[in-house]
């Protein structure tokens, strides 16, 4: 008992002169508790019939370091302020310690660790169970880097918001691991962002079947022409995806001859080459020539679907565009009075309040005037509506202001009245194309039959000038869909709504009696000639598969015989490749009723006239009872008729092409835009209300607002 407590006196007294003892005091007292004399290994790796060699006890060492000087004379070296000490002789290292205390390098280094080393709590929300998880923070500045990249891109701020002294005292105070990203980096990490997604992007498009394009040309403020491309296609999930694959500078001249190359190079670029089934443009007539050079190529190199017949895609909208420009052009100068009218009211805030006077005497409703867009013709059309309901207060302000000379007589406002009934329905045609998301050929023929109906009515119309008007659009109507418009027809019978039954009710109306069995002739044979040649692409696959099986069976075959001494082994197909192929063979017969007979002699499928059918989910719960058709169908209604897509991309073009970014180069103009659409697809950012305010952007209409009178 005496002894134990004898042993820790001597324990305490040996740690209480730790800081002034020695190393070799301290090797002492170690070996002197090592019972037996057994040596033990140390750092040196020396081995048990080797001399030992003594550790270095000391906790300086961790942060000192011995260095030998030229003249052979060793010293100790401080690894914070680098400083050097005499070594001792004796091994004591307390100056060394007293040292370590109070360097202030030591110090901050201890300081900087222990922040980073300080773990931050991240409180992740559960989901419907309520749960909140915590878990550790660390702060990933790739990270940030990458987002902000992302950030620039999707919602078109310039590369200088970086480096916005409030901004980056926001980030400061959300997190004090900020560093600051200057424009020159996030400008390169743009670039990478857009070389990621673009590679990304390429492998999608690989497993994509027909690819459905859109294009349109746009000259900026830095006047710079750029074409934009479009790729329309239907992923493995059969959701129909749109992705921006080229924002590009077209050289001068901008001949259809040029167009087609700069759209050939984008279709090598991209490797969809074989894949592109059709292309969607306006009526510009340099589209015209690029179309036709381009389907004289894809037809050298049999890459066209039935003949060409579905290649060249009229934008559904333009066209609409053009039949009401003609039609308000037979009302003459009254357009050009209101539209004068609503200008000369707009250039003074005191004419303004004094019509909106006699509006509030006259208890009209209505607060606003609408100043259009002569080339838009549906900006004109609402400026029209607009004037009708102030019609009344055109003469009275007229008597108080001498200056105004732009009163419609009542037969010019009854002409108004008339026109504006008729052109409702196109009205709302043009709002339907700006609201769907994606425009597909299946949505538009029962709408352009009732068109057809209505000019047919309004040519035996009374008022001669509707008469006229209808006239005109006739004629334009014709011309573009006079012959039978083969992707419109193609959408509606693909469409399990309407199938034969819309092109039945449709087609003499548009046609006219005589002529609608030969039309409906001509579109049955195109849509069996398609269906034939996705069963022969069918039948191709399922050989391919096959001959696969057999080969990689052969490939291990002669692996295994390799193996073997290069001795001659049977090839054995497993029972399962065996039952594949029987089944193979069975798909490859021709079946009694193909599947677009089956659908085509089945009902309809019915549901409420209001009710928005998601055709291509619909076709996708019927792959497997259709699996050629389905696949059929969804490349015919993933085929946009409109060229919207394209022309909501030059909306943005406006915002980011401004007069301070009008030096950028077309690389990184490409860069921008490409990269705002594929950020946006990356994150589940939805472009329709983008796109619809787009097209609300095209109208490109000033609303004129009435201000209130005093009296109010």
């Amino acid at each position: 008992m005496e002894q134990n407590n004898e042993d820790v006196e001597q324990l305490n007294y040996n740690e209480e002169r730790a800081d002034e003892m020695s190393e070799e005091e301290i090797e002492i007292i170690e070996d002197d508790g090592n019972e037996g004399g057994q040596q033990v290994d140390g750092d040196g790796g020396a081995g048990p019939f080797e001399k030992k060699q003594r550790k270095k006890k000391s906790s300086i060492w961790d942060e000192m370091t011995e260095v030998v000087l030229d003249n052979g004379t060793v010293k100790v070296k401080c690894n914070h302020c680098k400083e050097l000490f005499t070594k001792s002789t004796t091994g004591a290292t307390s100056q060394h310690k007293r040292h370590l205390t109070s360097c202030l390098q030591r110090k901050m280094a201890i300081g900087e660790q222990s922040k980073q080393k300080q773990q931050v709590l991240s409180f992740t929300e559960g989901g419907s169970d309520g749960i909140t998880s915590i878990t550790n923070f660390s702060y990933d500045y790739a990270k940030v880097r990458e987002l902000a990249s992302h950030m620039i891109l999707a919602h078109e701020y310039p590369f200088s918001m970086m480096e916005h002294v409030v901004f980056n005292k926001f980030m400061k105070a959300d997190s004090l691991f900020y560093k600051k990203i200057n424009r020159q980096t996030v400008k390169e990490d743009c670039m990478s962002t857009y070389t990621i997604e673009k590679r990304k992007l390429k492998s999608l498009l690989k497993g994509a079947g027909r690819i459905s394009i859109t294009t349109d040309l746009w000259k900026s403020g830095q006047k710079i022409q750029y074409m934009v491309v479009t790729g329309h296609f239907i992923d493995s999930d059969w959701v129909l995806q749109k992705r921006v694959l080229n924002f590009c500078n077209v050289p001068p001249s901008h001949t259809g001859v040029i167009i087609a190359d700069a759209l050939s190079k984008c279709f090598i670029d991209w490797g969809i080459e074989n894949k592109v089934s059709s292309i969607t443009v306006d009526n510009a007539s340099y589209n015209d020539v690029c179309i036709r050079r381009l389907r004289e190529d894809f037809s050298l190199r049999k890459r066209l679907s039935i003949g060409g017949k579905i290649f060249h895609v009229r934008g559904c909208a333009h066209i609409l565009n053009l039949l009401v420009q003609d039609g308000l052009g037979q009302l003459g100068g009254v357009i050009d009075v209101v539209r004068e009218g609503i200008k000369y009211l707009n250039n003074s805030e005191s004419r303004l309040l004094e019509f909106a006077k006699i509006k509030k005497q006259l208890q009209l409703p209505s607060r606003k005037l609408i100043l259009d867009c002569p080339t838009r013709w549906n900006s004109t059309y609402l400026m029209l509506v607009s004037g009708l309901e102030f019609k009344d207060v055109f003469p009275r302000y007229a008597n108080i202001d001498p200056g105004f000379h732009y009163v419609p007589t009542d037969f010019e406002w009854m002409k108004v009245k008339e026109v504006c009934k008729f052109l409702g329905i196109f009205h709302e045609i043009t709002d339907m194309i700006s609201e769907s998301e994606y425009p597909t050929a299946n949505i538009f023929l029962v709408e352009f039959y009732r068109i057809k109906e209505l000019l047919n009515e309004k040519a035996l119309d009374p008022f001669e000038h509707i008469q006229a008007m209808a006239g005109s659009m006739s004629a334009k109507f014709d011309k573009y869909w006079g012959k039978s418009n083969v992707l419109l027809s193609l959408g509606a019978i693909l469409d399990p709504r309407y199938k034969m039954f819309l092109i039945n009710h449709a087609f003499p109306v548009i046609y006219g009696e005589d002529a609608t069995p030969r039309f409906m002739a001509e579109i049955r044979d195109i849509l069996y000639e398609l269906y034939n040649e996705y069963v022969d692409c069918h039948v191709v696959s399922h050989s391919e598969q096959q001959r696969w099986v057999v080969k990689r069976r052969q490939n291990e075959g002669s692996t295994s015989s390799s193996k073997k001494q290069k001795m001659t082994a049977p090839i054995v197909l497993t029972g399962k490749e065996k039952f594949h192929m029987h089944v193979s063979e069975i798909d490859r017969a021709p079946p009694e009723k193909s599947d677009l007979d089956i659908y085509l002699e089945e009902s309809r499928y019915a549901c409420d006239a209001r009710a928005n059918l998601d055709v291509l989910g619909w076709w996708k719960g019927e792959r497997l009872r259709f699996p050629i058709l389905s696949r059929m169908a969804a490349n015919i209604l993933s085929v946009p008729v409109t060229t919207v897509a394209s022309e909501s991309t030059f909306s943005a073009g406006g915002r980011v092409i401004d007069d301070r970014q009008a030096s950028m180069s077309v690389e990184t103009v490409q860069m921008l835009f490409c990269g705002n659409d594929w950020i946006h697809s990356l994150h589940g950012l939805k472009n329709k209300s983008r796109e619809s305010l787009d097209v609300a952007e095209s109208i490109t209409f000033e609303e004129v607002e009435l201000p209130e009178s005093f009296n109010d």
